[in-house]
């Protein structure tokens, strides 16, 4: 029975020590330079005055600060130092890379080449003929100005030879003397 008040006495030695933790400044975490696999989000600060709420004559904002996300987070697709088993490429301009040659490349070309050589021969040709073709044309024109000429010349022969017939149609009396054309007809 002695024992008894040595149990309560065990459990206030347990209460009155209560563990102290040592708080220390949390350090946050090592930021990782990600900016080789995502673009970071850009947010940007707008400043605005006093103005008058727009939905409510009655109320007015004081200055204050908006910030807006203008662009959110999103992969970086370029090619980069990577971490792993895979080898960064080095960049390769295209303008100082050997062409890749094999023989069906070399067919091809050959093939590109004879066919411009036919286009550009076909062109020559096209182009004579449009030149002939617009000579001919101007010929043409210079054909119809000439016939339009002409057809004003004869219609205008045709009406001096039929003011000459008179009105019957028969032909008027030339008279070889000076007298009157009545005084000639029996």
């Amino acid at each position: 029975m002695k024992m008894l008040p040595l149990i309560p006495l065990l459990f206030l030695s347990a209460c009155s020590t209560a563990p102290r933790l040592a708080l220390r400044p949390q350090q946050p975490p090592p930021a990782a330079d990600n900016s080789a696999v995502r673009y970071p989000e850009v947010v940007r600060a707008y400043h605005f005055g006093r103005y008058v709420d727009p939905n409510d004559d009655l109320v007015m904002h004081e200055q204050h600060v908006v910030y807006r996300v203008e662009e959110n987070t999103r992969w970086n697709f370029h090619p980069g130092p990577v971490g792993g088993n895979v080898p960064a490429l080095p960049a390769r301009d295209a303008a100082f890379a050997p062409v890749p040659v094999n023989d069906a490349i070399l067919a091809e070309v050959n093939s590109q080449r004879l066919a411009t050589a036919q286009i550009m021969v076909q062109a020559r040709t096209l182009s004579s003929a449009l030149m002939q073709f617009q000579s001919a044309l101007q010929q043409t024109r210079t054909n119809l100005q000439q016939t339009a000429a002409l057809r004003a010349t004869v219609s205008d022969m045709k009406q001096r030879l039929d003011a000459l017939e008179g009105p019957q149609g028969r032909p008027a009396s030339l008279s070889t003397t000076n007298e009157p054309a009545d005084a000639l007809s029996p």
